[in-house]
C-alpha cells in the first residue's frame, strides 16, 4: 500500500501544479474580475474566466498566496438556498497599496488606495498650491510616503493626478493655467523623481484628474457596466471631459483626447483663456455659477464647495436657481454636441455637475434630448458620479494596472 501512496501524491502534486501552469494566464484577468467586484464567488470567476473549477481553484489560492484576495471558504448560505454556496471572494483587506496624489487649483491630497478602490488612509489636504510644480509633487510625494510608513503597508507604485491635459508619451502639462504652473511642466519626470527620492518603491505613472476619474467611476462606481462611458465633470476650476471606450480609457494618439471645456455653448459669453468665448470652461464651472448669482467669491473655501454649498442651500432663492437654470442650459447644450458625435450608452457627472443635475435632472434631461439628433428615442442615461474622491481613486488604477496585468512580474 505504502508503494502506491507515493506515487499517487507525486501524480497529485504535478496535476495540481499544470492547473495552476495554465491558469497562471488567467491570474491578472481573475484578479481584474476580483478588483471590479465581477467575480464574487468561485463558481462566477470560473464561468467569466472560461476555465474549470479546479484551474479557477488554483488561479484563486495563487492569488490568495500573493497576498491580493481573500477566499471564504465556508460562507453562509442565503436563506431559502438549496446546494453547498460557492467560495466567496473578495479583494484582500490587509493586502498591498497604491499611492495616490492629486493637484487641483485648491490644493493637494494624498491617499492610499487599496485594491477595490478602497481608500485605506489619506493624508490631510494641503489647501495652497506653489507655482513651483516640483516644490508641490514634493510635498504630496512626502504626505503618502509619510502614510506608507505609518501604516506599514506594502506599496505597488504610485500614481498622479492634475486639471490639466497630460500630453503622453513625455508627461508634460499642457493647460495647468488654474495652478499658475508653467506650460508643458514635466510632471511626469518630476514626480517620478520625488517618488524614487521618498524610497516608495513601483513605478510611477500621471494622468488628466478628469480622465482618472472617469476610470475610477468605470471600474468601481457610476460606470461600472457601460461600455462607451462618457464623463464630464467640473474640477474646482473649469470643465473637463473624458471618455471610455469599449471599456477602456480613451486618450487619444498622445493623451490628448476630449477636452470638452472648450466646446462654445454661448457664443457672446465670457473670454476663454484658450483664446475663444463662451467655452464650456468658463460657462459651466463653479466660477460662472456663483457669477451668475450675482455672488462674490470667498477667499476661505474652495469655489467648488461655495457653488455647491449654494446650489444646495439656496436654490429656492431667484437669483440662484435663475443662475442654475442657465448653466444646466449651457451644459445640456454641450452634452448633445458630445452625444451627437460619440453616441455613449451612458453619461455620468461629476463635482458641480453632479450637484446641477441633483438640482433639477428633468431640465438637464430634456434639454440633451431636445437638442440629440436621435432625440428621446436616443435618450442616453445620465447619472450622478458615486465615488467620493475619484480622481483619487483613478490615480492609484493607474499603479494597480500593472498588477492587473501580470500579478507575479509585477509583485516578484
Amino acid at each position: 500500500m505504502s508503494g502506491k501512496a507515493e506515487p499517487r501524491a507525486a501524480g497529485e502534486r504535478t496535476t495540481t501544479r499544470a492547473r495552476l501552469d495554465r491558469g497562471r494566464g488567467a491570474l491578472g484577468p481573475a484578479l481584474e474580475l476580483v478588483h471590479t467586484g465581477r467575480a464574487p464567488t468561485r463558481a462566477v470567476l470560473t464561468a467569466e474566466l472560461g476555465v474549470t473549477r479546479a484551474t479557477a481553484g488554483a488561479v484563486a489560492a495563487e492569488l490568495e498566496a500573493l497576498g491580493l484576495i481573500r477566499v471564504d471558504a465556508r460562507p453562509a448560505a442565503a436563506a431559502g438556498s438549496q446546494g453547498r454556496p460557492s467560495h466567496r471572494l473578495d479583494v484582500a483587506e490587509e493586502g498591498p497599496v497604491a499611492l495616490a496624489a492629486q493637484v487641483h487649483a485648491d490644493g493637494f491630497r494624498a491617499a492610499l488606495v487599496g485594491l477595490g478602490g478602497r481608500i485605506v488612509a489619506t493624508a490631510p489636504g494641503c489647501e495652497t498650491v506653489a507655482a513651483d510644480p516640483a516644490k508641490v509633487l514634493g510635498s504630496v510625494v512626502e504626505a503618502g510616503a509619510e502614510l506608507l510608513r505609518t501604516t506599514g503597508r506594502r506599496c505597488v507604485g504610485a500614481g498622479l493626478a492634475v486639471p490639466s491635459a497630460v500630453a503622453q508619451p513625455d508627461g508634460l502639462a499642457l493647460n495647468p493655467l488654474h495652478l499658475a504652473w508653467p506650460v508643458g511642466a514635466p510632471v511626469r519626470r518630476l514626480f517620478e523623481e520625488r517618488v524614487r527620492a521618498a524610497g516608495i518603491p513601483g513605478p510611477a505613472f500621471t494622468g488628466n484628474d478628469v480622465n482618472l476619474a472617469a476610470l475610477a467611476e468605470h471600474r468601481h462606481g457610476a460606470g461600472r457596466g457601460a461600455r462607451d462611458l462618457l464623463c464630464v465633470a467640473t474640477g474646482h476650476r473649469g470643465v473637463g471631459g473624458a471618455l471610455v471606450l469599449d471599456g477602456r480609457l480613451h486618450t487619444g494618439s498622445s493623451g490628448l483626447a476630449l477636452e470638452v471645456g472648450h466646446l462654445t455653448v454661448n457664443p457672446e459669453g465670457r473670454p476663454c483663456h484658450c483664446g475663444g468665448r463662451g467655452c464650456l470652461d468658463v460657462e459651466a464651472d463653479p466660477l460662472a455659477l456663483l457669477v451668475e448669482a450675482g455672488r462674490t467669491p470667498g477667499p476661505e473655501v474652495s469655489l467648488l464647495k461655495q457653488a455647491d454649498d449654494l446650489l444646495r442651500t439656496r436654490y429656492d432663492d431667484p437669483a440662484v436657481r435663475r443662475a442654475a437654470e442657465a448653466l444646466i442650459d449651457r451644459l445640456g447644450l454641450g452634452l448633445a454636441g458630445l452625444v451627437n458625435i460619440l453616441n455613449p450608452d451612458r453619461i455620468i457627472l461629476g463635482g458641480l455637475h453632479r450637484t446641477l443635475l441633483d438640482a433639477d435632472p428633468s431640465r438637464l434631461r430634456a434639454v440633451v434630448a431636445d437638442r440629440s439628433l436621435w432625440g428621446q428615442s436616443g435618450g442616453v442615461p445620465i447619472l450622478p458620479c458615486t465615488l467620493d474622491h475619484n480622481s483619487l481613486v483613478g490615480a492609484a488604477e493607474l499603479a494597480w494596472q500593472p498588477v492587473l496585468d501580470d500579478p507575479l512580474a509585477a509583485l516578484r
